[in-house]
């Protein structure tokens, strides 16, 4: 009798510690395949550089924007990509801005911090505008 207690506790053990180690595989594979997508499809550091199309610095020259123009091929539409530069780390860069299906950029400081680039209004260096986040 006391042998039949103890053979369901080490199943009850064991099982337990098997979902447990399953769960967290299952966990880990589906942060894994996140990520992929993430990096994959959303990462804004893996956008296409593009030609340079203009720039402005903030008014105290912390900052620079630079926009560049990007050219998918025949099938998709034009794009405007918007990198900052902290003028004062090294020249160190930050992609803050893509939109879709954009042929210029007019960029406006209207603070040291607050910059409007084709009518979207970004607080620097953390806010950032991607058309495939709206």
């Amino acid at each position: 009798m006391e042998r039949d207690v103890d053979v369901k506790r080490e199943k009850r053990k064991f099982y337990k510690k098997f979902f447990l180690l399953f769960g967290l595989i299952c966990l880990l594979f589906i942060g894994t395949i996140s990520y992929g997508v993430y990096w994959a499809f959303y990462d804004m550091e893996r956008l296409p550089k593009g030609e340079f199309l203009t720039e402005e610095t903030s008014s105290d020259g912390q900052y620079t924007l630079k926009a560049y123009l990007t050219n998918g091929g025949a099938t998709v539409s034009y794009a405007i990509r918007g990198e900052l530069v902290f003028n004062e780390q090294s020249n160190k860069t930050k992609n803050i801005y893509w939109n879709y299906r954009e042929q210029y950029a007019t960029i406006n400081w209207i603070d040291n911090d607050t910059v409007v680039i084709n009518g979207h209004k970004l607080n620097v260096p953390n806010e950032k505008f991607d058309w495939r986040n709206q």
